[in-house]
């Protein structure tokens, strides 16, 4: 039987016999269209698998896009709200000069980008492997062993680096819960300190004496934050025992009450100051109590300016301090 001129006309243009479709809708359409077998037969491969892998690749970007997006809107907001009521009724006085207000924000605004942050990266993370995993499986590689592989490695690494888990999972938590930040002045039990750096891992602070600490965030267990809210200067001044405990109220009084009032310091004390009378009775002397509510950075320069005012009002009033106690040898009271 001879030939049709088309088929003819199709051998020699060395297109090949009709491929077996075997109903493949892809492989009829390509070959409806270019006319080739080979292309067609292999229409999977060259176009339907790398076009379901762009198709990942977009769907994944978009996604972490969308993410990131909705991410960046929630700490945008977070940040910029206005300070909660119970912040500023503690702060009536600094909100005056701007300075409670001006710290609140900038705490909220650290916070919330450092939680932006890490929550980017687990959004990334997790886009990333999802479309990964895609991807091998288009290309036909086989999951199960990957799987099981990167199974036995996580075990093994949740067991050899807990503690690094532990550390970022404990960092993560007091950024979260703005437990202190950067310039707060903490004490973490053997270390105290102003805080110089918060990180997922670790926090360095810095004591009184210039030595550095690093404190890793699993091992913290409980946190003394003397800079949060507002800060509570305590004086007790020791007096004789003979002395008019009301008079020296009263003085007390006075010397706070003077403090109060001036313009210097109108900005840094945050409500009047209360001379509570006598804390304690030993045999050394009589402990007058005054506590003063201060703002976090001024507390010990109000300590201190109280402690001398009072101090000298004390010489000036006749007021005596106790007498350090004797021993049965004449010398002071564990004197060598």
């Amino acid at each position: 039987m001879t030939a049709s001129p088309s088929v003819i006309a199709a051998a020699d243009g060395g297109t090949g016999s009709m491929p077996d479709c075997a109903d493949y809708w892809l492989c009829q359409q390509v070959y409806d269209w270019w006319g080739t077998a080979w292309l067609a037969e292999n229409a999977e491969a060259l176009i339907a698998t790398p076009a379901r892998i762009l198709l990942i690749v977009v769907v994944a970007v978009l996604v972490r896009h969308l993410a990131h997006r909705a991410i960046r809107r929630l700490t945008d907001s977070t940040a910029g709200s206005p300070v909660p009521s119970i912040l500023r009724a503690r702060r009536l006085r600094a909100a005056a000069v701007g300075d409670g207000a001006e710290q609140v924000a900038a705490r909220r605004t650290q916070r919330a980008e450092a939680i932006g942050s890490v929550l980017r990266s687990c959004a990334s993370i997790v886009v990333l492997g999802i479309a990964v995993v895609l991807v091998l499986g288009e290309l036909g590689i086989n999951l199960a062993p990957i799987l099981a592989s990167a199974g036995v490695v996580g075990v093994a690494l949740g067991f050899g680096a807990q503690n690094l888990v532990k550390d970022f999972i404990a960092g993560i938590g007091i950024i979260l819960e703005d437990q202190y930040g950067v310039g707060d002045v903490v004490d973490l039990g053997e270390a105290s300190g102003t805080v110089e750096a918060v990180g997922l891992r670790i926090t360095r602070v810095r004591d009184v004496n210039g030595v550095v600490w690093y404190a890793r965030n699993g091992e913290i267990l409980r946190v003394g934050n003397k800079s949060q809210g507002y800060a509570q200067v305590v004086i007790d001044m020791p007096v004789a025992h003979d002395t008019d405990l009301e008079r020296c109220r009263a003085v007390m009084q006075e010397v706070a009450d003077a403090l109060y009032v001036e313009d210097e310091w109108a900005g840094v004390l945050l409500s009047e100051p209360e001379s509570l009378g006598v804390e304690q009775i030993t045999s050394e002397g009589v402990f007058m109590r005054l506590q003063v509510r201060t703002t976090n950075a001024d507390q010990w320069r109000v300590g201190r300016e109280l402690r001398m005012r009072l101090k000298e009002r004390f010489v000036a009033e006749g007021i005596r301090t106790p007498l350090p106690l004797l021993s049965a040898a004449g010398a002071p009271a564990g004197a060598r």
